[in-house]
């Protein structure tokens, strides 16, 4: 569940705060704590260690679950990276197929037209 570890952290600290008779300010650095510590955690420490895991750099891995969620909702998300991961296979497949081929490095017949 995404966000209840968030929803939790903000909830504990909040009736912390209150137990301990803290002053009104503290709840807004409790705010911007948790907000800082969940936009971290959002946008850098979860791209870089999914994207380790699965081949993909960080930048890919956010624009994949941003589209997947825009294009298909909440599925999309889900999907976005197993598709992605897929979809990195198969063409560093081809290209390596492509490498191998009689086609690479041939030059193009218009490449030696005269000017």
């Amino acid at each position: 569940v995404p966000y209840l570890g968030v929803a939790m952290a903000l909830l504990s600290a909040m009736i912390t705060a209150a137990i301990t008779g803290a002053e009104p300010l503290v709840y807004a650095y409790i705010l911007v704590v948790v907000g800082i510590g969940q936009a971290l955690e959002g946008s850098v420490i979860t791209p870089l260690l999914v994207g380790d895991r699965i081949g993909l750099h960080p930048v890919i891995v956010i624009f994949l679950v941003l589209a997947g969620g825009q294009l298909f909702g909440f599925v999309g998300v889900l999907v976005a990276l197993p598709v992605g991961a897929v979809l990195s296979v198969f063409f560093r497949h081809l290209q390596e197929f492509y490498k191998r081929s009689d086609l690479y490095g041939k030059s193009s017949p218009h490449s030696n037209a005269p000017d």
